[in-house]
């Protein structure tokens, strides 16, 4: 890595991913959570893509790894709050949870340690 990359990595304009889990850990329909720093993450399989956002509804903190997906809605198995997990915007508008960048290299799936901003 050159010496830009590594200054710009420091600076936090350049996410630093995280290895949690192999494509096969996380069935295309289903969801699992992970810590990741100091954070609970929910990874998403929807279709052949990977999407990443909290694990914890605003609301009450329901673990939305445990929701029910419908396309690329999971639903809070607490209190059935709604959240678009490609956005991380409630399906009613007035909440939000912080997504993440995930990568897939071969197999293996990685969040950023960061929330996109």
């Amino acid at each position: 890595m050159n010496a830009a990359v590594l200054a710009a990595n420091r600076s936090g304009l350049v996410p630093t991913f995280v290895k949690i889990a192999t494509t096969a850990d996380i069935p295309r329909g289903g969801a699992r959570a992970f810590a990741v720093g100091d954070r609970e993450i929910a990874v998403f399989h929807v279709g052949d893509r990977f999407y990443a956002i909290d694990n914890v509804c605003p609301h009450q903190g329901g673990p939305l790894a445990d929701g029910w997906v419908d396309g690329t809605v999971v639903t809070c198995p607490w209190h059935a709050w709604c959240f678009d997990v490609t956005t991380g915007e409630m399906t009613l508008g007035f909440s939000t949870v912080d997504t993440f960048e995930v990568q897939v290299d071969g197999s293996a799936i990685a969040v950023s340690l960061e929330p996109r901003t």
